[in-house]
């Protein structure tokens, strides 16, 4: 699947705040950008010193009823007290439209990172996501996706095949390694799982310490098994996920059911996640940020990497999942 390639050089400084005046707000200075490679973000001040945040969404990936939808989930959440930085609702509306741009406007709020070694940290995420879960289960997205092989594995594999990115030496030594992990998949993934409205992308970047934690970007909200929300939050050896996971798990379900069949799940979402968000760089290589920001893509040695991860990651997929305590068994 080869997308059409877009930039974002129609995306000037006139053309935002031309969009932000059409809001009702007033800048009086900023426009400073933000981190983000998929979409454009800029942080600015109106002219009652307030603080803001505008995102604009990359255009050809969400569509409006898919955005919106990510919209109305964070103000559910937003609702039921959980900390999420959800889109201001300006002139009635949270999505608006300028020169072919969708955005939205965010307040900016600050916090200091997230610590991944801090356990009590661990705990209170654990119970906010068994919160965002109990919201996200009382129904599923209509619109957008909902994770599996498609998306994950087979898109991606046919856009590495047609990358004139990958060294031509290397690809078919590059595809087999992602077709053995195809096969893999097939034996270990499962639907065994009931779907349910997910932050989607919910690592360590995402989270924000503020006296407690507060959830950012939910751009890549979709429908999942509750895991997907957990895995990125635990790391280290087989003993210390163990302990991270009776911490994360225990404070889950102060809030929500977790099933623990889904553990079986971690070793196939990694995989997962490893070759979608390759063929991620590649499907935005277009974009001149992009080879910009992943220099290394253009190196043999990077490839040759790549495909020594792959393989090894297909050997984790057939090890025994990750087994907890009895008393985390269902």
């Amino acid at each position: 699947m080869t997308e059409p390639a877009f930039n974002f050089d129609t995306l000037t400084p006139d053309t935002i705040l031309d969009a932000l005046w059409s809001t009702g707000l007033r800048v009086e200075s900023g426009l400073t950008a933000l981190n983000s490679y998929e979409n454009r973000v800029y942080q600015f001040f109106d002219e009652e010193k307030h603080r803001y945040v505008a995102k604009f969404y990359r255009p050809q990936r969400w569509s409006q009823a898919q955005i919106e939808e990510e919209h109305q989930f964070s103000a559910e959440l937003l609702t039921d007290e959980i900390p999420i930085a959800a889109p201001l609702m300006l002139q009635g509306a949270t999505l608006h439209q300028h020169r072919g741009f969708w955005f939205a406007i965010f307040p900016s709020l600050g916090g200091r990172q997230y610590e991944t070694d801090n356990y009590d940290h661990l705990e209170w995420v654990g119970r906010f996501l068994g919160r965002i879960h109990q919201v996200g289960q009382r129904k599923e997205f209509a619109t957008r996706p909902t994770i599996g092989l498609q998306e994950y594995i087979d898109e991606p594999l046919q856009i590495l095949s047609q990358s004139l990115l990958v060294p031509a030496k290397l690809k078919d030594e590059l595809l087999a390694a992602v077709g053995r992990l195809r096969t893999t998949l097939l034996n270990c993934w499962h639907n065994q799982w009931q779907p349910l409205r997910l932050h989607g992308d919910c690592h360590p970047g995402n989270i924000l310490w503020r006296d407690g934690p507060l959830f950012v970007d939910l751009d890549d909200a979709r429908n999942g098994p509750a895991i997907q929300d957990m895995w990125m939050l635990v790391n280290g050896d087989r003993q210390e996920q163990r302990l991270q996971w009776e911490i994360l798990l225990e404070a889950y379900g102060e809030f929500c059911e977790f099933d623990t069949h889904q553990l079986s799940l971690i070793e196939p979402l990694r995989a997962m996640r490893m070759v979608y968000y390759l063929a991620w760089v590649v499907r935005r290589w277009q974009d001149p940020a992009f080879p910009v920001s992943f220099p290394w893509m253009t190196d043999e040695d990077f490839w040759r990497r790549q495909i020594s991860i792959f393989n090894e990651q297909d050997k984790l997929l057939q090890e025994p999942p990750l087994q907890l305590l009895p008393v985390f068994q269902v």
